[in-house]
């Protein structure tokens, strides 16, 4: 019994030796647990509230962040900047898969996608791209135009019922179907503003659809203008769209020719070269032989009033470089001004000097050099 008694002590310490450090751990942990869970909560909702990301909740279980991303909010951002604080271990979206694992050693997280082992690598939520627009038409009849488009909310709704109607035709019902959907709403709505504006204009059966990869405008509109204006609004509807611009324009018809304008540029090419408009030497001029031909001239030219001419001056080479041009354009004037005075409208006539740079003979002889002191009559 003595030995029994001396041997106990020895147990007890013994036993308490392997117990009491286990039960320090796990008190040690327990403590820890929450305000460690705590403390990354309080950093990161402190993190996306210095991005400016509000309305966001965050769970922790253990290093493990669970982030609640209201409507509308950048649930890729705010995964993003929850990852990146120091200590948590991953970050993922209330019912999502997709996590945005932070370095095993509490390093902050360079933003790398963390999969569960077996599963495909999930898509992160972004905003709606242009082939999640929902496909939308503008229709346009004799009696209604009908619009069936979705819109991101009831204030965008208003709005472009209140244009519709403002852009109505006398008598023309508005046949309402636009319909709300931030996720597959038109991204500018502006560009259905302009796009309403050209059906508006449009004369008959028209319309503006998007079967979700292509905008086709078809029917006919008042002029080129429009058209170009509606096929702009239709890529900044749909950025990314194909656009199919089959919008017509009516054709102008153009008024017959008669048979005097047919043959006038063969009798214009006739009387220059039968009808010489000469100068005196040094002035601007006509000299009496030529007189006659400015009132030809005048007769030709308002046998056909649609087209233009130009009056070109000429000098020959005796004078100098410098006082050849003005003289020329002296001339050109001049018989411009006499035509104008038979009655040709100023505005078909050009006039404009060409110094002695275009001789039509030898500036060797006198002869030539009356040839050259001239001006001619030609068709723009």
């Amino acid at each position: 019994m003595p030995g029994l008694v001396r041997r106990r002590p020895g147990f007890v310490w013994l036993l308490a030796a392997v117990l009491v450090p286990v039960l320090i751990t796990a008190l040690v942990v327990g403590i820890k647990a929450g305000p460690t869970e705590d403390d990354l909560r309080e950093r990161s909702l402190a993190a996306l509230d210095a991005r400016g990301i509000t309305g966001v909740q965050v769970d922790f279980s253990g290093r493990d962040a669970t982030v609640v991303v209201p409507a509308g909010a950048d649930a890729t951002e705010a995964q993003k900047v929850v990852a990146a604080v120091d200590g948590v271990r991953a970050a993922h979206t209330d019912g999502g898969t997709t996590q945005l694992a932070a370095d095993p050693t509490g390093a902050p997280s360079t933003g790398t996608a963390e999969e569960p082992a077996g599963t495909p690598s999930p898509e992160l939520s972004t905003p709606p791209t242009e082939s999640e627009v929902a496909p939308f038409e503008l229709s346009r009849t004799d009696d209604a135009i009908t619009v069936r488009v979705v819109v991101r909310d009831q204030a965008m709704k208003d709005q472009l019922a209140a244009e519709v109607r403002a852009a109505l035709p006398e008598g023309t019902e508005f046949v309402d179907q636009v319909t709300i959907d931030e996720k597959t709403a038109v991204p500018n709505p502006t560009a259905m503003s302009a796009l309403l504006q050209a059906l508006s204009t449009a004369t008959g059966a028209a319309s503006i659809k998007y079967d979700g990869s292509k905008v086709t405008l078809s029917g006919k509109v008042a002029d080129q203008a429009t058209k170009a204006t509606a096929a702009r609004a239709a890529a900044a509807a749909v950025p990314g769209a194909v656009v199919a611009n089959e919008l017509q324009v009516p054709v102008v018809a153009k008024p017959p020719v008669s048979e005097a304008c047919q043959t006038f540029e063969a009798r214009l090419a006739r009387f220059t070269a039968e009808n010489k408009l000469v100068f005196l030497s040094g002035t601007a001029t006509v000299n009496d032989a030529s007189k006659a031909s400015v009132t030809v001239a005048a007769t030709l030219l308002k046998s056909c009033e649609s087209f233009d001419v130009e009056v070109g001056g000429h000098t020959d080479n005796l004078g100098n470089p410098s006082t050849s041009l003005p003289l020329s354009q002296q001339r050109a004037d001049a018989v411009k001004a006499a035509l104008v005075k038979l009655g040709v409208p100023a505005g078909r006539i050009t006039s404009r000097g060409y110094g002695e740079t275009r001789p039509v003979a030898p500036n060797t002889t006198s002869a030539g050099r009356i040839a050259n002191r001239r001006v001619e009559i030609r068709v723009l």
